[in-house]
């Protein structure tokens, strides 16, 4: 069980690192990623310097891929919050079957990580 769980993380650690690749990237400046794990969760956070590119909870139809809706499958929080350069983008991956029962559909404020 806990295979499943390690698995969601690196996948959303996967999608929030293609997009900072694909929609986030500054020439010459990098994406940084931290994560932490609690009791029941793992935090993931993704910053880049694009701060004017942020994800929508909701796929427009002119956008290419799926990969937030994936994201917002495997967690059970995502949002984005303002940094001094760019933003993160930052998302909660339940590491037992208890803490997916509590699932939120939308982004909800970062807490501090």
């Amino acid at each position: 069980m806990q295979q499943l769980h390690d698995d969601a993380a690196e996948l959303v650690v996967a999608e929030l690192a293609t997009n900072a690749v694909r929609h986030g990237r500054v020439p010459g400046r990098d994406f940084e990623v931290r994560m932490a794990r609690d009791d029941d969760h793992v935090r993931i956070e993704l910053s880049d310097a694009r701060g004017e590119r942020r994800p929508s909870p909701v796929r427009r139809p002119d956008e290419g891929g799926y990969g937030l809706l994936l994201v917002s499958a495997l967690t059970s929080a995502w949002g984005v919050k303002d940094r001094c350069v760019g933003k993160t983008v930052w998302a909660t991956v339940p590491t037992s079957p208890t803490s997916r029962q509590n699932r939120v559909r939308e982004p909800s404020p970062s807490p501090g990580l």
